[in-house]
């Protein structure tokens, strides 16, 4: 990782709150090997809650990920492998996990790599993979959740971007179908409010690790890139998968009792 300008996270030093020492159960977290989904996993676990992963393709990372996790008083902590394309995988693995307990909690951090392209370049099914991967695997998720979310009057938090509250070029493939993902939690927090569960998103900017981090890696953002993306923040420096992780513990937990079909930007104020 080549940007230096973020100091270490505030919020690393506060009491960890117990949020979820009193439910039973568990939180399942998709993505739970990435560089959001492993620190999201690990405060969840930090605050009280068993956790369930899941991973797409590494099983050494999944197996890491469990290992850093500290042991809970609800339950224990376990990871799956599951491709959240396939409806009927997604269906078997939520009715494992609903067999041992109550489901309280989702939080779909997973996403597959994206480009950083001009939409004038991306093919037509390029566009239809990634919105297949994005948009499509959540509401396979949400509907197999939601029986269970209805009787433990649970809650979901989907990790998406900042890009859809402001648009940086080049940011077409992640921003389109991330938009229609905050759709579905509006609708679905409209639609499931009855029965008690909440839906919310959490918007990241840039960052230090995750997505940003694996944008470097792959050349989509030079330095100039990223000076530009500081020098568009107010806060002028990137966050961290901390503090994402901190904002979906927030809207997961009790404390956010009354808010629902909401988006929280977590982005140093570039929406601003």
């Amino acid at each position: 990782m080549t940007d230096q300008s973020s100091p270490t996270s505030p919020t690393a030093a506060l009491p960890v709150p117990a949020d979820f020492v009193h439910r039973a159960g568990v939180a399942l977290v998709t993505g739970g090997t990435g560089g959001l989904g492993r620190v999201i996993a690990r405060e969840l676990a930090r605050r009280g809650s068993a956790v369930a992963i899941t991973y797409r393709s590494d099983a050494d990372a999944a197996r890491q990920v469990l290992d850093e996790l500290p042991p809970v008083a609800s339950g224990t902590h376990s990871a799956h492998h599951l491709d959240l394309t396939d409806a009927e995988a997604t269906a078997a693995l939520v009715a494992q996990l609903t067999g041992r307990g109550p489901l309280h909690t989702v939080v779909h951090a997973a996403g597959p790599h994206v480009p950083m392209r001009h939409l004038s370049t991306v093919r037509p099914e390029q566009f239809a993979t990634q919105v297949a991967n994005d948009t499509t695997a959540f509401f396979t998720l949400v509907s197999a959740c939601l029986p269970a979310l209805r009787q433990s009057r649970g809650n979901v938090v989907a990790i998406t971007t900042a890009a859809t509250t402001r648009y940086p070029a080049r940011d077409g493939l992640s921003a389109a179908p991330k938009a229609a993902l905050e759709a579905l939690v509006r609708a679905f927090a409209n639609e499931e409010g009855r029965f008690g569960i909440r839906f919310n998103c959490v918007g990241p900017g840039m960052l230090t690790d995750g997505m940003a981090e694996r944008l470097i890696s792959s050349g989509d953002l030079d330095e100039r890139a990223l000076a530009v993306a500081r020098s568009s923040t107010p806060l002028r420096r990137f966050g961290s998968a901390l503090d994402i992780a901190e904002a979906a513990c927030f809207l997961a937990s009790d404390r956010a009792g009354f808010i629902s079909g909401q988006k929280l930007d977590v982005d140093g104020g570039f929406g601003v």
